[in-house]
């Protein structure tokens, strides 16, 4: 029975399949990170216009530790099939601190440095240039360090594949 990945594989076109394959782990990273984008939008806008009303950074930050937590585990699990040790979860913590101000800082930069908020731009232009730099900007750059850290540091050694990890009986001679 075929597995869901050569499920999806074979319903991209065949031109593709061989470059999909080759990058499979870019590719796994990047869908888990579109989930975790997608997590991140819904808890920022959910609290920004309700709790956090007048802390958008403070809104940022939370939604996006929530979907870093969620991410360390699919990342682990499926895009790098890694060992989960205690070292790999300090490193991954110390990088995703790094991360999440790095993904804060365009939406400080704007909101702040360039003041794109009420009442020196319409709330519509806020809340757009509160999207371009936060959930944009910052998840693209913040994307691109995490992608490079998580494979110098983080998920460094390989899991080993389920046959390797059962015992193999010793012979007598």
């Amino acid at each position: 029975m075929p597995s869901p990945t050569q499920r999806a594989l074979a319903r991209v076109p065949a031109g593709l399949r061989p470059f999909l394959v080759r990058h499979r782990r870019l590719v796994k990273f990047l869908l888990v990170g579109g989930a975790c984008f997608a997590l991140t939008t819904v808890l920022n806008l959910s609290l920004k216009f309700t709790v956090l009303q007048h802390k958008p950074v403070v809104a940022l930050t939370i939604a996006t530790v929530v979907a870093t937590a969620v991410s360390y585990v699919l990342n682990r699990q499926w895009s790098f099939r890694a060992v989960g040790d205690r070292r790999a979860l300090l490193l991954f913590l110390l990088v995703s601190v790094v991360a999440i101000g790095v993904n804060d800082l365009p939406l400080i930069a704007s909101r702040y440095l360039l003041e794109l908020r009420e009442p020196r731009v319409t709330a519509f232009t806020q809340e757009v240039a509160d999207f371009l730099s936060g959930m944009v900007l910052g998840t693209f750059v913040a994307m691109l360090f995490r992608y490079w850290a998580m494979r110098r540091w983080v998920f460094t050694r390989p899991a080993e594949p389920a046959a390797a990890r059962v015992e193999q009986p010793q012979r007598i001679s």
